[in-house]
């Protein structure tokens, strides 16, 4: 008993990052088990990426209008995003009440099931259903960031918090890696794929991988993840007596009304991660859209499996980068002044688009100009991903107690899943819509994120400079 009474303790105070204490280990263990989670959103919200917009060519949805196919793909992009929106919330706080543990399996095994069914999609609308079906399906968004906040302490959180990129970018290589190469393997391998199956449903082979890595990572969460929510934790110890005041605490907690929870320190934080993902999202939309765009109409014209490759090297290099030095950056900088410095990189992100439109034009597509300028761009974007691990120390520390996380993070998982479900339709129609009507020579699309970029170099100024420690 005297063993817990620290531990519940801890769970009252308001959590907040990065102290001058010795670290404490990470339980390296639970954690490993809990990112394998993560690899199960990028997956299915990626591996679709290098192939959407030949999918929308070869169901025929815009006829002879290659210029239209933007509309289309973000459409279908953004909808995996409108279904988590409108769900996201519920299953956070239903986590809060059940458990972290039974959310994120039904998540997994949803995101399973929802990726074979849009492997066998034969028109627009079959499409849209089954990545309806994914979104809503997928609750594990904010709870994987609640259980990584849960078993962590201000001393190692930056550190726990710093292994979500990895995970994410991993999943990112391996998301479009699997689209691009597996898409149409009667294309690629055709004595092995001879079977009309594989005519009829050219895009299922890679939707069937992603499935199955899904399914694994379902099974080995089964037998293998513990519970962190500290309700579950007490009553499987048979903890009473003196922790029964603070389990009604708890569960007080769960059920407080969502209005209360928006303090100013809550609201600041939730914003900047609502303007990242929106951003973040509509450049990933944005990347494979313009290379897989001719080179008559300002792209570059890129096959599906050169788009994978593409981001699969940005995948593995943002991993890498990520695991090194982003807990070490933000000890020595501060986790502000990092976050302001990588969000400031993405108007430069941005403007290597008209310059890579402009090599591909004067010096062919397959250029050295060419290919060190896409190095170049992809470099950037590895700085402006630190943001996306950094805003995680910021959203747990704006939480007023260990037992108000899954409100918080199922408030900011919403406003960031509204956030990417508007992204990547408002990205590529305005990129439709730049080149259709050659606005500023099709560039219209770049200088309007440019502008809105000030926005969230705004909100990240509003942070506040110093998370003091308050874990004891």
């Amino acid at each position: 008993m005297d063993t817990e009474s620290p531990r519940i303790a801890r769970e009252t105070t308001p959590l907040l990052q990065i102290s001058k204490k010795p670290k404490t280990p990470l339980p390296k263990f639970q954690i490993g088990i809990l990112l394998l989670y993560q690899l199960g959103e990028p997956i299915a919200s990626m591996s679709i990426f290098p192939y959407i917009n030949q999918l929308i060519k070869d169901l025929g949805i815009t006829g002879d209008d290659d210029a239209a196919v933007g509309y289309y793909a973000g459409i279908i992009d953004s909808l995996f995003f409108v279904a988590q929106a409108l769900t996201v919330l519920r299953w956070s706080r239903l986590s809060d009440r059940i458990g972290r543990k039974p959310v994120l399996l039904m998540g997994v095994l949803g995101a399973c099931v929802s990726m074979l069914c849009f492997g066998l999609s034969t028109n627009f609308w079959s499409l849209v259903v089954t990545r309806c079906m994914c979104g809503i399906l997928n609750g594990n968004a904010g709870v994987i960031k609640i259980m990584i906040g849960e078993l962590t302490d201000s001393t190692n959180m930056a550190q726990g918090y710093a292994l979500i990129p990895i995970v994410w970018y991993f999943g990112a290589v391996v998301g479009p890696l699997i689209g691009g190469t597996l898409a149409r393997p009667q294309d690629h391998w055709p004595g092995l794929f001879a079977h009309p199956f594989w005519g009829r449903y050219p895009y299922f082979l890679p939707s069937a991988v992603s499935a199955c890595l899904l399914f694994l990572a379902f099974s080995l969460q089964l037998f293998f993840l513990e519970e962190t929510l500290p309700i579950k934790h007490r009553q499987k110890w048979g903890i009473s007596s003196s922790a029964d005041s603070e389990t009604l605490a708890q569960k007080s907690m769960a059920h407080m009304p969502l209005r209360s929870m928006l303090t100013p320190n809550i609201v600041i934080a939730i914003a900047n991660q609502a303007m990242l993902a929106f951003f973040g999202i509509s450049l990933m939309a944005l990347l494979p859209l313009f290379l897989s765009t001719p080179t008559d109409l300002g792209g570059v014209g890129f096959t599906p499996s050169s788009i994978g490759l593409c981001l699969a090297v940005y995948g593995i290099v943002n991993g890498v980068f990520q695991a090194l030095f982003l807990a070490k950056l933000v000890d020595r900088l501060g986790p502000k002044r990092l976050f302001c410095l990588s969000v400031s990189c993405f108007a430069p992100v941005m403007v290597c688009f008209p310059v890579l439109s402009w090599l591909v034009r004067v010096r062919g597509p397959v250029d050295h100009a060419v290919t060190f300028a896409v190095l170049g761009q992809l470099v950037i974007m590895v700085i402006w991903d630190m943001a996306h691990g950094t805003i995680c120390l910021f959203v747990t520390a704006s939480a007023p107690a260990k037992n108000a996380l899954g409100a918080v993070y199922g408030l900011s998982q919403t406003s960031a899943s509204v956030a990417r479900a508007v992204g990547p339709a408002l990205a590529t129609s305005l990129f439709a819509f730049s080149k259709e009507h050659n606005l500023l020579n099709g560039n219209a699309v770049y200088v309007v994120f440019i502008i809105l970029s000030g926005v969230l170099r705004w909100l990240a100024s509003q942070l506040p400079d110093e998370l003091q420690d308050r874990d004891d």
